[in-house]
């Protein structure tokens, strides 16, 4: 059991994160699967990754239905918790090749559980529709159906290739010097002209209780934290560190992370910018 755990917990771990977006509920769902697995002799099964992937994805979507329900009393917007993934391809708690981008994770917020296992099991780890239909003990029809109508309500088309955004980094860079030199016209230029700004408090601390729309409020939105915190006296740090697989602005204080700022490139300009400002959702990078 112990060369099993070894074996696919980072899978697993990967899995349920994509399916849940919480660091610590994905180390719960992983935890319990192998907990119950201990009465059951994986080894001698032809295929015990298919079994534990499937524990997982139940697991994952109890979860879910009971999380639906916590997050439409979450005060303003709700984000995925980001999740630290360093340099090289060893990594402890996350395959990185089979993270969804961070926008997908928030896109994916709109899909039923089931839409959102099936989507994930498809796109993120590249399961075939008959494996997932195994998985999911529904038929393979069915599978594409859901998974069509999954696509649909992510506005992805059916051409169109799910991948990471590897290439968003060159604009956090040049998005944090923007705001570093506090240039309006800079980051307007960034900005896409129908930009969305997410900012997650989880009712904890000071966020943006709605999104907030078009490139000017967004930029003066902004810019406006930064002029608050140099008129309060309270220096802020910022710092560039990869997060679910790409470039992501880390902004500290004297207390330790602040915010984690992360974009989504649309088209050569800044589409969404997400803040991941409640405390709960910071432990892993401090």
């Amino acid at each position: 059991m112990d060369t099993l755990y070894t074996r696919y917990k980072p899978l697993l771990f990967t899995l349920a994160y994509q399916l849940l977006g919480s660091i610590a509920d994905a180390e719960d769902a992983v935890q319990d699967v192998f907990l119950k697995a201990y009465d059951i002799n994986l080894e001698e099964m032809d295929q015990p990754k298919a079994y534990l992937c499937r524990m997982v994805t139940n697991r994952s979507l109890d979860q879910l239905r009971s999380a639906k329900r916590r997050r439409e009393r979450y005060i303003g917007p709700w984000l995925p918790e980001p999740i630290p993934t360093p340099e090289g391809d060893a990594l402890e708690s996350v395959v990185r090749s089979d993270l969804l981008s961070y926008a997908m994770l928030v896109l994916l917020e709109r899909l039923t559980p089931r839409e959102r296992a099936v989507f994930v099991l498809r796109e993120a780890l590249c399961f075939d529709h008959s494996a997932i239909a195994g998985l999911m003990g529904i038929s393979e029809s069915n599978c594409r159906k859901i998974m069509s109508r999954a696509r649909a309500k992510a506005g992805i088309s059916e051409e169109e290739t799910v991948t990471a955004e590897a290439g968003a980094g060159e604009w956090v860079v040049r998005f944090m010097s923007a705001l570093e030199q506090g240039n309006l016209d800079a980051l307007l230029a960034l900005l896409s002209e129908d930009v969305v700004l997410l900012s997650d408090g989880g009712g904890k601390v000071l966020a943006a209780a709605h999104p907030i729309e078009t490139r000017l409020r967004v930029a003066r939105f902004l810019l406006g934290i930064k002029d608050k915190a140099l008129h309060n006296n309270e220096p802020l740090q910022a710092e560039l560190r990869e997060v679910n697989g790409q470039l992501a602005l880390l902004i500290r204080t004297q207390a330790g992370i602040d915010t984690i700022l992360l974009v989504h490139v649309e088209q050569e300009t800044i589409r969404h910018v997400y803040l991941v400002r409640n405390p709960d959702k910071l432990g892993a990078f401090n």
